[in-house]
């Protein structure tokens, strides 16, 4: 119930494109949430909420233990209420502040629901910490009564996975009033990054603007650029230190406190995965780099015509690459196509995301950066957003954005407690949507030029998504036991990183001075430690499905569309155990991985 956004109005030029004649571009129509912030109904809801959050700590706090199975599942079922209403609260607030993050009534309005939402949802901190005190048997017993009931089951597992690991409720209320605290540090650190001044060719600007340059075709731009960012990190380089240490260290006392295992221990349980399927993951990986990374950059350094690669050159844009526009109409025709190919129940529930107002594609003033999927609630539907510019990767966004879309539809049916997945799941269809794309485009492409571009770009993406994130997740292992033992300085941390940094990106690296401090942007160090692995999990995941469909494409469609249709209510094994995966053998992750691998020998041949 933390995200958020709302109902489009004319404000902006929707096809606002850098100049580019895109054709329309969709906006959103957020009525089926709310037909905006005055809505009647909108009030109702807020009111409605604040009393089923007091009447249910009445009914049930202090009483779980006591309760029967038909007791147990209203429980469940009036919690559930709360956590729909809520995420619709949310969900409209959110949508419509993206849609204008410059206009301050927007920012307002979200702010103050939030604060409310969070007031009235206060007293339901005993629903966890009550559910884990629930002796073994008798938490087993409930669920086998009640058919009903053993349907949430998974959920619960979830949370009790933490029963190991709780404090004392009168602890565990504690940390829940101290989070604040900790958030400080998350706004510190966002404060500091937003604001950054850049100064590259004369002109001011922000780190995304300054980041961009690092894809620019002009190599002197690009290397402007990554000294300036190299400098001003510098600057402030004491601060991010700062941060990492405290954070860190907090970690490392929580951790202490609740006996947890290992600093990644949280995150896997989170994830609903096991650390060894983790390991097993990372050691491919890393033993893969000479076959990947190695091999693609040594190929890239060739294309680009250097002795040697920098590390602005890693993003550098290939050579051959042609500045072509896509239309919007094409690049749903492309992406609708490439689901029909697969299967056309696909392309009926993408459908609506471009008729309904389900996707707001243009890039407007004050519209948050990137793209995303929005579940909002399952008794409505996601929302797609998009900053569409017509490059043909945005058209790889806009095939992964809806794959997201499509899951989320699938796996409303499980209901608010069960439709969500892990995050290391939460990438299948997306990921999958957009290689059903990426070999569409393929196919269609007779310029050898043209496939060269394709493949290229499909494995550097492949590779900032697996290599670099494995190595991410690597750095920060190591800082985090290296934390262990006392305050790190900058110096301390930027070793850590470059250890990581050279064996990931290859011999044909040379790293420029001031490249040891670019660990100090990654925010997802920041919000969420250790999250980093799950973007290898799900591409490793879906290069291993893909493999299977392409070795045996019979009855693989409704076995796919079983598992999106599970959302959160099944572990991965009894997902994948259909198409005769297990991500737990070593194994698994090597077939993933001999995709890349084979798609980096055609470009090698290519050179032949």
């Amino acid at each position: 119930m933390t995200n958020a956004f709302s109902h489009p109005r004319p404000v902006f030029d929707a096809n606002a494109s850098g100049g580019r004649d895109l054709g329309k571009l969709p906006e959103w129509d957020l009525s089926d949430l709310y037909e905006g912030q005055d809505a009647p109904e909108l009030k109702r809801d807020l009111d409605w909420l604040e009393d089923a959050c007091a009447r249910f700590a009445q009914d049930f706090e202090g009483k779980i233990a006591g309760l029967d199975a038909a007791g147990f599942l209203e429980m469940v079922q009036r919690h559930e209420k709360i956590e729909a209403v809520g995420g619709r609260l949310m969900s409209f607030a959110g949508l419509r502040y993206y849609q204008n993050t410059m206009d301050s009534e927007r920012a307002k309005f979200l702010s103050d629901l939030q604060e409310k939402v969070t007031i009235y949802t206060t007293p339901l901190v005993f629903f966890s910490l009550e559910l884990n005190s629930v002796e073994d048997d008798a938490y087993a017993a409930l669920f086998e009564a009640n058919d009903e009931l053993a349907r949430y089951k998974p959920a619960f597992d979830r949370i009790r996975a933490m029963k190991p690991y709780q404090l004392s409720d009168e602890l565990e209320r504690f940390l829940h009033d101290m989070g604040v605290v900790g958030d400080a540090w998350m706004k510190l650190f966002d404060e500091t990054i937003a604001g950054l001044t850049f100064t590259i060719d004369g002109e001011d600007m922000s780190i995304e603007s300054a980041l961009n340059f690092l894809t620019e075709q002009d190599r002197s731009k690009r290397e402007a650029a990554a000294r300036e960012l190299a400098r001003v990190f510098g600057e402030n380089i004491r601060t991010f230190a700062r941060v990492h240490n405290t954070q860190a260290k907090e970690k490392e006392v929580m951790d202490r406190w609740r006996g947890m295992p290992s600093a990644q221990m949280g995150r896997h349980l989170s994830n609903d995965v096991e650390p060894e399927v983790v390991e097993a993951l990372r050691d491919a990986v890393v033993a893969a780099y000479p076959r990947l990374s190695h091999r693609y950059y040594e190929l890239k350094r060739k294309w680009l015509g250097l002795e040697t690669m920098q590390v602005w050159d890693r993003n550098a844009p290939l050579p051959m690459e042609s500045d072509r526009v896509v239309g919007w109409d094409e690049a749903r025709d492309t992406v609708m196509q490439a689901y029909a190919g697969f299967d056309p129940r696909m392309a009926e529930i993408a459908e609506p995301f471009f008729d309904k107002g389900w996707i707001d594609a243009g890039v407007k003033p004050g519209k948050a950066p990137g793209a995303f999927a929005h579940p909002t609630v399952t008794d409505v539907h996601p929302y797609v957003m998009l900053n569409y510019l017509g490059k043909p990767r945005d058209v790889m966004t806009l095939a992964h954005e809806l794959g997201h879309g499509v899951h989320q539809v699938l796996a409303a049916g499980q209901g608010e407690m069960l439709a969500s997945t892990p995050l290391t799941l939460a990438e299948t269809a997306s990921v999958f949507g957009e290689m059903l794309t990426f070999r569409a485009m393929l196919d269609k492409a007779t310029d050898p030029k043209e496939r060269k571009v394709l493949l290229a770009g499909k494995v550097e993406d492949m590779i900032n998504t697996v290599v670099r994130q494995i190595a991410f997740y690597d750095f920060e292992c190591k800082l985090h036991a290296a934390r262990r033992g006392g305050e790190l300085t900058p110096d301390d941390i930027n070793a850590l990183w470059m250890s990581v940094q050279a064996e990931s990106l290859g011999p044909c690296f040379e790293f420029m001075e001031g490249y040891e401090r670019f660990w100090a942007y990654i925010p997802h160090f920041v919000h969420s430690p250790f999250y980093v692995y799950a973007y290898a999990f799900g591409d490793g995941l879906v290069n291993a499905l893909y493999a299977v469909y392409q070795e045996d494409p019979e009855g693989f469609e409704d076995k796919y569309f079983d598992m999106l249709k599970a959302g959160g209510s099944k572990h991965h094994k009894a997902l994948l155990a259909p198409f005769g995966l297990d991500a737990s053998d070593p194994s698994f992750w090597d077939k993933g991985l001999s995709m890349i691998e084979g798609f980096i020998d055609e470009l090698e041949a290519m050179e032949g």
